[in-house]
């Protein structure tokens, strides 16, 4: 079992940077203990959405 959950923690801490945005804005709701998770990101929908796309256009 996950210690603590340390991973799912570093998962939301590095999207967050990836995003640059707060750690707080980045939860994982589910899959807490499997390899597949859902997170949820807070913030403005429009600005998220091109953020995301920059990291896919940038690689």
């Amino acid at each position: 079992m996950a210690e603590d959950n340390k991973a799912n923690r570093a998962i939301e801490k590095l999207v967050a940077k990836r995003l640059g945005i707060t750690k707080s804005s980045v939860r994982v709701v589910s899959g807490e203990t499997s390899r597949s998770k859902v997170l949820r990101i807070e913030g403005d929908p429009q600005d998220l959405a091109a953020r995301l796309g920059g990291l896919v256009t940038a690689g």
